[in-house]
């Protein structure tokens, strides 16, 4: 058994009940939909956040027909936020398939990422709860908040940490932060429990990222290409820590260049050596190591003793994991 799988395993019959739940919610009798929705579904990834909506749910009460609807609601809105995400970044790779613009076209990814967004609302409605239907729809805010952020920094000649960590909290973060407040208080949990929660989730989802971001310098298969996020002139923390740590100038326009998306690939390559060897990615690390930390500490220990073990598992798996 894997260490997913262990992390699972105190909530597998209540991941199996979401997983039908996910697949019966999104069937149309549309050709087109279905054949968007079935490609989607063969790249479906760890499902890291309903797991986490269902862990903390766990921690303070039992997995409930609203627990499962919250789940669906949030991977939707979070799968949606990808095929939105891959046509603004005009990628053509998702977990190792084709993206869903590569695979049909811009148009129908577009459209499919709104039908999808409308059946997480559904599915918020449906929970009948006012506060999670609230949550839910400022969480689609921030999604797009963080990825404008993203765009308009673009155009900065400045590097800093700070706007990185924003937006990465607005983009992923978020989610994880409110996957984990919504799974306790769709099980009853009291708001006091829910925000704890709530900042948990938020530290594993920097962890997350952070993690994500090391993946772009090729130190793992993660069923995206190397140097993707430079390509598409994205600049991560591992990079933004080395420039600003280096007095030359050269560098400095080098990875301005990488930003504007001007640069040849031989140039990506050279900022990605630099960067790995200035301990950029070493950096990163120690972030990681630092949030985890912070995570686990944050996790309530005389709850059920097999829940709080997956969710320190959870912690270590995120800042560790290898693809």
């Amino acid at each position: 058994m894997d260490v997913l799988d262990k992390i699972k395993a105190p909530v597998a019959a209540e991941m199996a009940q979401f997983g039908e739940a996910f697949r019966t919610t999104l069937f149309s009798d549309n050709p087109l939909l279905e054949k968007a929705i079935g490609h989607l579904l063969k790249a479906q990834g760890k499902q890291i956040r309903p797991l986490l909506v269902l862990l903390s749910a766990r921690m303070v009460g039992k997995v409930s027909d609203k627990v499962i609807l919250v789940a669906q609601a949030l991977e939707m809105l979070h799968t949606a936020s990808l095929v939105h995400d891959d046509v603004v970044d005009e990628s053509d790779r998702r977990r190792g398939l084709p993206s869903l613009r590569a695979f049909l076209s811009n148009q129908v990814a577009v459209l499919v990422g709104d039908y999808i967004l409308s059946k997480a609302l559904e599915c918020a409605a449906q929970t009948g709860d006012v506060r999670i239907v609230q949550y839910i729809a400022q969480l689609g805010q921030a999604l797009a908040d963080g990825e404008l952020l993203q765009l308009d920094g673009k155009d900065s000649d400045s590097f800093s940490e700070a706007a990185y960590f924003d937006i990465i909290s607005r983009k992923t973060a978020s989610l994880f932060s409110v996957c984990a407040r919504l799974g306790v208080l769709a099980a009853g949990g009291a708001e006091a429990e829910a925000e704890r929660m709530a900042q948990f989730g938020k530290l594993v989802g920097i962890c997350f990222q952070l993690r994500d971001d090391v993946f772009d310098y090729g130190t793992a298969e993660v069923g995206k290409p190397v140097a993707g996020d430079m390509r598409e002139g994205k600049l991560t923390l591992p990079v933004i820590y080395v420039v600003k740590h280096n007095e030359d100038p050269a560098i400095r326009e080098l990875a301005l260049k990488v930003r504007r998306q001007e640069a040849t690939e031989a140039e990506i390559q050279q900022l990605i050596d630099f960067t790995v060897s200035e301990g950029g990615l070493d950096y990163a690390a120690w972030h990681m190591k630092d949030l985890m930390g912070m995570a686990d500490g944050l996790i309530d220990d005389t709850r059920d003793p097999a829940i709080t073990e997956a969710l320190h598992l959870l912690t270590a798996f995120v800042a560790e994991r290898t693809n």
